[in-house]
């Protein structure tokens, strides 16, 4: 009898360890977020094809306006803006991190800075960004954003 329990208690801990449990650590989900300003101040696809769940249905929502799957957010919107801008400053700060199970979102304030290169025009904006994530195999994958600014209040 001793044994079956012992035997029950073992594979129940070794079913456990096979889940995909995620971590509670913040730090991951930081080096994410700085990863994505790294690749919208320079146009580089790369950050977001390594931390962006690829799936259909996936919408990454920025004032408004919507990129619908990983595709159409780097090849329309990140990439295309290293041409048109003559220079992009984009700051995440007090950002929040909540966890749920394998689900985690955190929450941001935003800065960012610009001048079109074609007209010469300078903005300067402030708002607040979201980011919602899966725990997919091991890793934290970005699944959804949404960002809103307007310009800075002088």
């Amino acid at each position: 009898m001793l044994l079956k329990k012992f035997t029950l208690i073992v594979g129940a801990f070794t079913f456990l360890s096979a889940c995909d449990v995620a971590p509670k650590d913040e730090q991951p989900i930081l080096d994410i977020i700085s990863a994505i300003e790294h690749g919208w101040e320079n146009g580089d696809g790369a950050p977001f094809r390594e931390n962006f769940l690829d799936f259909s249905g996936a919408r990454y929502v920025e004032s408004g306006g919507q990129n619908e799957g990983l595709d159409d957010l780097v090849v329309n919107h990140v990439e295309p803006e290293k041409d048109a801008l003559e220079f992009l400053e984009l700051d995440f700060s007090n950002i929040e991190v909540h966890f749920e199970g394998n689900f985690a979102w955190a929450v941001a304030d935003t800065a960012v800075k610009g001048k079109v290169r074609s007209n010469g025009h300078e903005f300067d904006k402030t708002g607040r960004q979201t980011f919602l994530f899966r725990y997919v195999d091991a890793k934290w994958m970005v699944v959804h954003t949404h960002s809103s600014s307007r310009d800075r209040r002088q």
